[in-house]
């Protein structure tokens, strides 16, 4: 059996390894703040004077991509985890991932009833139902467009192709979406703010869809996002009329979120 690792041991090649790790930051300082510790207890980490606890060593790992071999392995024969785009090195301190994660608060896991017009029949409206979850840390979107939605544009009604799937990130002001469908087929751009209601319960902004200009169609409209939790009334109604209706078949106060009478800037 291997001997157990004494803890001076596990301490300095922890050290080792974090001095290693934060080589490829502009400083010791820009990692402690960005990992949101202590630069006192950080130095006693490199120096191998103590090593974290379990929440902590979670945090450090994530951070840098790794796992927990970095407290007793030399790091050149721990196989690091590629990073993914938004937390990598190269946009890390623009996309600043860990400050805009959204928090059920601000926007609760849960299904909720949106609102738009139309981008093929702008004299049209388009109602629906959309999940928002959580997992692994993150917020994430789906839903399905309806089946009659997807004849009327000319398109295929498999499941597949009408599913839809994105994430949520926290931003100035609001919440942003990147939505798509499979394979990235196509994609569109959400921004909410939360309205001022007895239930806070209301989102309002404006969704951009990815094409090229065209003068038939239209590319940007205004949004509206309502949660509606477990209201099992409000997701049967929406689920019944789900897809392409008039202006009559939007709730009264989605028209009004929707400023039908003002143009859109």
């Amino acid at each position: 059996m291997d001997k157990p690792l004494k803890p001076v041991s596990t301490r300095a090649q922890f050290g080792r390894n974090l001095r290693l790790l934060s080589s490829g930051y502009p400083s010791v300082s820009e990692v402690c703040r960005q990992l949101d510790i202590n630069r006192a207890q950080f130095n006693r980490y490199l120096n191998g004077e103590s090593y974290p606890r379990p929440d902590m060593l979670a945090r450090i790992c994530d951070f840098f991509e790794t796992n927990a071999r970095i407290l007793t392995d030399p790091l050149e024969t721990i196989t690091k985890t590629q990073p993914d785009l938004m937390s990598h090195p190269e946009i890390r301190e623009f996309t600043a991932t860990q400050n805009t994660k959204v928090t059920e608060d601000a926007l609760p896991s849960g299904i909720y009833r949106f609102s738009r017009r139309s981008f093929m029949f702008p004299e049209s409206f388009v109602i629906g139902l959309m999940y928002i979850y959580r997992r692994d840390g993150w917020t994430f979107i789906k839903g399905a467009e309806t089946r009659k939605s997807m004849r009327e544009q000319g398109l295929s009604d498999d499941p597949s192709v009408r599913e839809y799937k994105g994430y949520v990130q926290k931003l100035e002001g609001g919440f942003g979406a990147m939505v798509s469908r499979r394979n990235a087929m196509t994609g569109s751009f959400n921004f909410v703010t939360p309205v001022a209601s007895f239930d806070r319960n209301f989102w309002q902004g404006y969704t951009a869809r990815t094409i090229g200009e065209s003068i038939a169609t239209t590319r940007v409209t205004r949004l509206v996002y309502e949660y509606v939790g477990q209201s099992t009334n409000q997701i049967l109604h929406t689920a019944r009329k789900a897809g392409l209706c008039q202006i009559d078949d939007l709730p009264p106060y989605h028209q009004r979120l929707l400023r039908l009478g003002e143009s859109f800037s």
